[in-house]
């Protein structure tokens, strides 16, 4: 891809974070969305939950990524928490849509953050992106987000949804808060450990974004998940191997559910979700397996 001017909100958080400096590193003119004033001409002023955006600070841009959302992992879902996770993506993604929608000259593609939540619990069966919707509080989440970008779709701005499973990162999310338990010898398995995780390398997850954004004709939902999900049992098993730890401290499932609230139910779901989009559309994982995944978190 020619040197752009590409917008990216979530720029602060792990994945974003991580595109930017990719994108940087290659020469990219970066503008970020930003909640308070700006401080240069990089940065342009929005307000997700409320749903406002300065659609100027939009114009001229190639590419529109928003990775924004408050945090789903970290906090406990009460009524008033899972209303923030929800009106951050939704809102977020209504006003920037809208606002591409506006432009007089729009951007080339519009990528939208999404999750491998869409399917819910999903048992052993493996799913690809043909599969419907899921029940419960996530399915629903990831279905209003998505569809809070029809605005630029309906516009004619090439539109699509990364579906994003487990980051393998020391530096955040879910797997950030694995790797310290696991080094001190008191990882183990969740539950029974038969629930299905799908996970993808931080360095594949960006890499596949900058696929979405610089690939024509890539529209709709992608799942970025490595093309082998395996059990948490196997998982655990992994970081064992890999961190030379032992992996004996099993977290009972009545433990989950008090400390965890109605999150425990994410974590101890099983997902198994293929990436059937993505490797069709010419998409090549650097870190295919779980192992690998874990030893470039480790060197990152």
């Amino acid at each position: 891809m020619e040197r752009s001017r590409i917008v990216v909100a979530g720029a602060s958080g792990l994945i974003g974070g991580a595109l930017v400096r990719s994108l940087t590193a290659d020469g990219h003119a970066v503008v970020r969305l930003v909640r308070r004033a700006p401080q240069g001409s990089d940065e342009v002023r929005w307000d997700p939950e409320a749903g406002q955006v300065d659609a100027a600070g939009l114009a001229g841009c190639d590419a529109v990524v928003n990775l924004a959302g408050a945090g789903v992992a970290g906090h406990r879902w009460t009524d008033a928490y899972k209303a923030r996770i929800r009106d951050s993506r939704v809102r977020g993604t209504t006003a920037l849509a809208e606002a591409v929608a506006g432009l007089d000259v729009k951007p080339r593609v519009f990528v939208n953050g999404s999750a491998i939540g869409y399917y819910g619990e999903t048992g052993g069966r493996a799913v690809d992106e043909s599969a419907p919707a899921g029940d419960g509080f996530l399915p629903s989440l990831c279905v209003a987000w998505e569809a809070a970008a029809t605005a630029a779709a309906e516009a004619g701005v090439r539109t699509a949804f990364a579906r994003t499973g487990l980051v393998v990162s020391r530096d955040g999310g879910a797997w950030g808060k694995l790797f310290p338990l696991f080094r001190a010898g008191l990882g183990g398995r969740m539950g029974d450990g038969r629930q299905f995780w799908s996970y993808i390398a931080l360095h594949d997850e960006v890499a596949a974004i900058r696929h979405l954004i610089d690939t024509d004709g890539l529209s709709g939902p992608f799942n970025l998940t490595a093309p082998t999900p395996l059990t948490n049992r196997e998982i655990t098993a992994a970081m064992g191997r890999v961190l030379r730890r032992p992996t004996l401290c099993a977290v009972p499932t009545p433990v989950l559910r008090a400390v965890l609230g109605e999150m425990a139910g994410d974590v101890l779901g099983s997902a198994r979700v293929l990436p059937t989009r993505l490797l069709a559309s010419g998409f090549s994982f650097a870190f295919p397996d779980v192992e690998s995944a874990i030893r470039a978190a480790l060197r990152a």
